[in-house]
């Protein structure tokens, strides 16, 4: 299952995109970077759902399924278990590559 799925209930949309451009009203509007959505619309977690989509588009994260992402503002929060420190370490990278993070937080996630 994929972790837009598992975690938003939802498919990917079409032209769904970890790092869209925002939309034109959403420019005007000055959406935080953290508020964007998978098509570059507003949405409230917009940045959780696009760090779940970066982890879609990874193989290597695929099969954690233990593991949530959530948002607090402009930080990805991670929380559940990991089978690895090499995939957390992974999972942080990827979290970080995302527009709009500014922090990735770990304390809640176990590793083995």
């Amino acid at each position: 299952m994929s972790w837009l799925k598992r975690l938003f209930g939802m498919e990917k949309p079409e032209n769904a995109k970890v790092n869209p451009t925002p939309q034109p009203a959403a420019t005007a509007d000055k959406i935080p970077p953290e508020r964007i959505g998978l098509n570059g619309e507003y949405d409230q977690s917009g940045l959780a759902k696009r760090v779940a989509l970066a982890f879609d588009q990874d193989s290597e994260l695929a099969n954690c399924d233990r593991l949530w992402v959530a948002q607090l503002s402009s930080t990805v929060v991670l929380k559940g278990e990991v089978p690895s420190q090499q995939i957390l370490n992974k999972m942080v990278s990827v979290a970080r590559s995302v527009n709009g993070t500014t922090d990735v937080t770990t304390e809640q996630v176990k590793v083995g």
